[in-house]
């Protein structure tokens, strides 16, 4: 779910590297909200992330 509708950025999954170098999983989720949008001329709730929205990709309703 975590997944924009416009650039489809995701989740991104690397290592907590600690002190003594030891490796663990981690992951970094995008900063994703739900919002109404329109697509074409109509109001749609869509998953978009904020950086879409900042840059003004998509039109709010």
């Amino acid at each position: 779910m975590a997944k924009c509708a416009i650039c489809e950025k995701g989740v991104h999954y690397g290592n907590n590297v600690s002190h003594s170098h030891r490796r663990s999983n981690r992951v970094w989720k995008s900063n994703i909200k739900r919002v109404s949008c329109k697509v074409n001329g109509v109001p749609q709730k869509l998953y978009v992330c904020t950086s879409c929205l900042k840059s003004g990709k998509v039109e709010r309703a």
